[in-house]
């Protein structure tokens, strides 16, 4: 626990211009981004005495190590520079809101040449309309079922798309009318546009005029007795009226607004969001969030605002947002939404009407997640904490390990043997800290040579980052010691070039910090390795549990307590200890470290299958210097398969356009090195197959 008044800047050296600030945490990572429209007076309330701080700020400025700030011009760039400072550092002091759940939202891909409507989740795209978000997907697909009848627009996929064009006939929706078949040129594309653009004007509320234009076409149609169009578009208009009818009418003036409704109590607090356009409740959602800075009702509208709108421009920012309280400087918000628009957006409190009870609906909805929320979390919480008081005990540890890395090797035979590393935090996994390994230290199958190469790479990179950022100093030169972990020999860079790849990166993304020439400027980013676990747990028994041990003592670092579980008996192994420690069956202690073993386990065994498929489908001109896909395309389509090829001349190869002398030499060459696989035999009636050895590179 840091003291404050060890990193207090000097009197005169904070400047009273607008401005954001960064508390950092003694491993440099930034904890707490805030904004001020003075930073002198800010930054003065966090230095003040102890007992007259929020529980939650005294926590905040005792686990900082340093504060800096960035001057800025004005109250709106404070507040744009502090959204994305938010969004890059992800502060653990700051509020940050959780969607509940994962909204799905009708869209229109108008970046396409044909534009698609479908179901969307997750990030927006630019270029794709978006409509929502709804409360479910099926919502949707019957609202579109519903529009398709008038608006018929492509919502196939592209490769059924392509399969239609190819065969020359449409998918059954181009045959009872519910799609316009541009995949068969039964429209042109701009007639297709136009129809996708109709839908979007019909879905963004502009309706009134589209309807009435389809009431005068069905009167004319009957007047010139065409009944049969009359009857089309008669029920066109069901169709629409149908479509509408699915959110009611909340608002008579044909509003487009956003209603924020904030519930919460001392800890926690719900956002809800009712997204109103054209007067109609077009969508909702809703967010939750634990309350870890002493923060009001005001603040917590401008943070929702911010994430509501941080990413979005034009008309995803509506003209009027409806909110609870206004936040600290309602001008400023104000101006930053407009900019977001591109034209003025009004930032209010309903008073009166509509508004002021369709406000008190959003915000019943609020209290009704928060209770909830809270319902489903109460006994979780409850559970975290028993289970990590649970380990500490057992473990004979001083502290309940709030951070655990657990490790697993995974390989099939002795082949691409992998590891894995996840990470833990206050009990809940914690998926961007997770990390994956190449063995490349030896050949062959061995788990506990495995397990000591991977915990002692882990661990020399966090060694590294220490000694980068200077958190040990040498004690005076006539003790001859060092105070802190022992500084790395000479040569020991972590092996293997793909060390720690994150999960979700391609392998080999990453280099080692070894190669790197020039040192990197420390900008409080979470770092790959730079925190140390207090528990770290191996998927293994007690020979697995003494190599990772061996390789923390040779590393010098003897402040992580370690653990292995085995499997068979789920005992719990200690360095040197003969027996194991066994929790009992029901313990929340043990529930928590299965979970982590297990999910280490199947991150490994996810690595190694997919290294192992990548290794199955490569192919005898992978090898081939320069030789690029199209190129090796094109040759696979020219023999027909790798045999063929095989048997091919260097003059036969020169033949493939794009293909020379010394590219078909090579071809040759690593064909001829290459051993082709065993051909396969019909164990029925004993006959040889042919192999062709596939058909793709």
């Amino acid at each position: 626990m840091a003291d404050p008044s060890s990193y207090r800047p000097k009197p005169g050296q904070i400047p009273d211009s607008p401005g954001v600030y960064k508390f950092r945490d003694e491993h440099r990572r930034v904890i707490y981004v805030g904004k001020a429209k003075n930073l002198r007076q800010r930054l003065a309330n966090y230095f003040q005495d102890l007992a007259g701080l929020h529980p939650r700020t005294r926590t905040m400025v005792t686990t900082a190590a340093s504060v800096e700030w960035t001057v800025v011009s004005t109250e709106v760039e404070a507040l744009q520079l502090e959204y994305s400072w938010i969004k890059e550092f992800d502060p653990r002091f700051n509020v940050k809101y959780r969607d509940d759940k994962s909204y799905p939202y009708l869209a229109v891909t108008l970046d396409e040449e044909f534009p698609r409507v479908q179901v969307m989740r997750g990030a927006k795209k630019k270029g794709v309309r978006y409509f929502g978000p709804y409360g479910h997907a099926w919502a949707i697909r019957e609202t579109v079922d519903l529009m398709l009848r008038v608006f018929p627009v492509r919502t196939c996929s592209a490769g059924v798309f392509k399969n239609a064009a190819r065969t020359g006939r449409p998918c059954l929706l181009g045959y009872i009318g519910k799609c316009s078949a541009p995949c068969v040129g039964r429209v042109s594309p701009e007639e297709h546009r136009e129809l996708a653009e109709e839908f979007c004007d019909f879905m963004a509320g502009r309706t009134g005029s589209y309807m009435r234009r389809l009431e005068k076409e069905m009167m004319i149609a009957a007047e010139d007795m065409e009944y049969e169009r009359a009857a089309r578009l008669r029920d066109d208009l069901g169709a629409l009226r149908r479509a509408m009818e699915k959110s009611a009418v909340v608002l008579a003036d044909a509003t487009d607004a956003d209603l924020i409704a904030v519930a919460e109590d001392e800890l926690e607090a719900a956002v809800q969001i009712f997204h109103v356009r054209g007067g109609r409740v077009r969508g909702q959602r809703g967010w939750v969030t634990d309350k870890v800075e002493a923060v009001d009702t005001s603040g917590l509208v401008e943070h929702a605002l911010q994430q509501l709108y941080g990413e979005e421009t034009g008309d995803s920012v509506p003209k009027e947002v409806l909110v609870p309280a206004l936040p600290e400087d309602p001008d400023a918000v104000s101006e930053w939404l407009a900019h977001r628009r591109g034209s003025q957006v009004s930032l209010r409190i309903p008073q009166r009407g509509d508004k002021k009870d369709l406000m008190a609906t959003v915000q019943r909805n609020a209290q009704q997640a928060l209770g909830l929320h809270k319902t489903k979390r109460a006994s979780d919480l409850t559970t975290r904490s028993r289970a990590l008081e649970e380990i500490a005990e057992a473990l004979g540890l001083d502290t309940a390990p709030l951070r655990i890395e657990c490790y697993d090797i995974s390989h099939l035979q002795g082949d691409d043997v992998v590891a894995s590393m996840v990470v833990f935090e206050d009990g809940l996994a914690r998926k961007s800290e997770y990390r994956r390994f190449q063995i490349k230290g030896f050949e062959g199958q061995d788990d506990v040579r495995s397990m000591h190469e991977v915990i002692g790479r882990r661990f020399r990179r966090y060694l590294q980052e220490k000694e980068r950022l200077g958190e040990w100093e040498e004690t005076p030169a006539a003790t001859g010691e060092v105070a802190g972990p022992a500084p790395l020999p000479p040569g020991s860079a972590p092996a293997g070039a793909h060390e720690g790849t994150p999960a979700g990166a391609q392998a080999g993304a990453l280099a080692d910090a070894s190669d790197e020439t020039e040192p990197r400027e420390d900008d409080g980013r979470p770092k790959r390795f730079a925190y140390p676990p207090q528990l770290v747990v191996v998927d293994g028994g007690q020979p697995q549990v003494a190599a990772a041990k061996r390789a923390l003592d040779e590393l010098g670092i003897d402040d992580i307590a370690v653990c292995g579980l085995a499997k068979r008996l789920e005992e719990v192994w200690l360095p040197d200890d003969d027996d194991p420690v066994v929790l009992p069956r029901s313990s929340e202690g043990l529930y928590l470290l299965q979970r982590v073993r297990d999910e280490a386990h199947r991150f490994a065994i996810t690595y190694q299958r997919a290294k192992r498929a990548k290794r199955v489908r490569s192919s005898p001109l992978d090898s081939v210097p320069g030789l690029g896909e199209g190129r090796k395309l094109a040759l696979l389509k020219h023999f027909g398969s790798v045999k063929k090829l095989r048997q091919a001349t260097i003059e036969e190869i020169c033949e493939v356009p794009g293909i020379g002398r010394r590219t078909a030499e090579s071809v040759a060459a690593a064909l001829a090195a290459a051993t082709p696989a065993a051909p396969a035999v019909n164990t029925a009636t004993g006959e040889i197959m042919e192999d062709d050895d596939g058909d793709t590179p």
